[in-house]
């Protein structure tokens, strides 16, 4: 009768903590990220095979993932598949946290923070490398506004950002170069920049498509047209040099003399999008394409009925990686301090080369603070968590998420507000990169089912109850007992 007693205890003691258990389950159903508990029962000791009630086993967590959620916010995340975030409580710094719940936001000192402050952990940014008119001058310098090319290059080593200002050309080009020479109007420098604009955005793209590629610098074709054996032939208006270009027929009449006629046939060459003339005093006309790689097809060229002697001192060639990029932007540097402007490239690289190791740190988005731009903000973006910043057409890579596992995940302990400590029981975190998916835009939900916990709830209130009538139903046997004896 005393060992019912006992049991009776035992039993209220155990499904009032499954009572708790469930209790929280239900209470977190909209926690995001969090895991259920699961409670787990044993059986006592028995004497004379007779049971000694019941304790607890063991409460452990339910790492199966949560369904996600589209939330269309920015700076919300989902793991979809294994793994754990990793922050860092800004009030103990030495400690690293681990957490499921993706619903972050921009801190007040611009760094990626979980909802209750938290750092989130990462690969940071590099500072950026500058290609720029003016050494003295930096990206902070709010006269570069005329955005020139953008474009992010991803390999399994890194993300590469390479983006491409200049101030404004249209306002600062004027006429340049002598008759003969390079003689361009503002117009023409000015649609020499639009030209090396495009080409330098198509080698950028064609880099990323293939970024492994051997690296080669591009050519610039060059040609050379001798008029000097029939110099004698040009005498009079009716006398004409002419020659076509890309289908484009330029034609020159005698006047003046002949250095005249010839320096201004170099003239109209100068004036094509990304061609530039000259002549000499020996009768050469000198083609050169400004754009490294543009083949320029040149045909019908003479003077009067007679062909010159023809040289293509270089031909074309495209190129192929960082090299055939590094062409193209000298070019376009080139082309916009031709039209009185200055020109800004800066180059910034996430460094993925260490991420396996979990070397991590606070991932900073405000782009003046990354050293990125004058202006501190931008629309943010990310890509299976690479975390971009967007400033007009200009996007800049700020950093990438880490993400990690543990051998044993119900070694992990619980810690609140969303997170867990790792500890001997857990081991230690390694790299889950390749384990799973960062799904920007949502969240992962809660794992508790209600349906479950609701049952549980009604199973261990019956219990409970159960427990405690065995308890009454004792102590009524063992209060007859004591009545007998009287």
């Amino acid at each position: 009768m005393i060992s019912g007693l006992w049991n009776g205890i035992s039993g209220i003691n155990s499904n009032q903590k499954g009572l708790t258990v469930q209790s929280n389950n239900i209470s977190n159903v909209n926690t995001v990220g969090h895991k259920s508990d699961q409670i787990s029962f044993q059986d006592m000791m028995y004497q004379s095979s007779f049971g000694k009630g019941a304790s607890t086993q063991i409460v452990q967590k339910d790492f199966d993932q949560g369904n996600l959620k589209m939330t269309g916010n920015a700076y919300d995340f989902a793991i979809d598949g294994k793994g754990f975030f990793i922050v860092q409580d800004p009030a103990n710094p030495t400690e690293t946290l681990y957490s499921r719940a993706g619903n972050f936001r921009m801190g007040t000192n611009g760094e990626l923070v979980m909802a209750n402050g938290m750092y989130v952990q990462g690969i940071a940014t590099t500072a950026p490398t500058a290609i720029s008119t003016d050494t003295t001058k930096t990206m902070f310098d709010n006269n570069f506004k005329e955005f020139l090319a953008s474009q992010t290059i991803t390999t399994d080593a890194g993300v590469t950002s390479i983006n491409a200002k200049a101030t404004n050309y249209t306002e600062t080009a004027v006429a340049s170069g002598v008759s003969g020479s390079g003689l361009k109007s503002a117009s023409d420098l000015i649609s020499d920049v639009e030209a090396l604009k495009i080409d330098y955005r198509n080698k950028l793209s064609l880099y990323a498509s293939d970024p492994t590629a051997t690296s080669t610098a591009s050519t610039s074709q060059v040609t050379q047209l001798g008029f000097s054996s029939y110099l004698t032939d040009l005498t009079d208006s009716n006398d004409v040099l002419e020659v076509t270009i890309n289908d484009q027929s330029i034609r020159q009449y005698f006047d003046t003399d002949v250095q005249t006629t010839m320096n201004k046939l170099a003239d109209q060459i100068s004036s094509m999008q990304g061609v530039v003339g000259t002549a000499d005093t020996s009768g050469m006309i000198t083609i050169s394409a400004l754009i490294p790689g543009q083949e320029l097809k040149i045909t019908n060229a003479k003077l009067n009925s007679n062909a010159p002697t023809q040289v293509n001192t270089s031909t074309a060639s495209v190129g192929a990686g960082m090299a055939m990029v590094e062409s193209s932007r000298d070019a376009l540097k080139t082309a916009v301090e031709a039209a009185g402007a200055e020109f800004m490239d800066l180059t910034n690289v996430i460094d993925l080369s260490t991420q396996a190791s979990l070397t991590t740190s606070n991932i900073q988005l405000k782009l003046d603070s990354a050293g990125l731009s004058s202006e501190g903000f931008g629309d943010f973006e990310s890509n299976n968590g690479v975390l971009y910043m967007k400033q007009g057409e200009n996007k800049y890579a700020m950093g990438k998420i880490s993400t990690a596992i543990f051998n044993n995940l119900e070694g992990l302990e619980a810690n609140g507000s969303n997170t867990y400590k790792a500890n001997e029981e857990s081991g230690v975190a390694v790299f889950a990169g390749n384990l799973n998916k960062i799904e920007g835009t949502a969240l992962e939900l809660s794992n508790s089912d209600l349906s479950i916990g609701l049952t549980d709830l009604m199973v261990y209130q019956r219990a409970f109850e159960a427990s405690a009538k065995s308890i009454t139903a004792s102590d009524s046997f063992l209060n007859i007992a004591i009545q007998l004896k009287k």
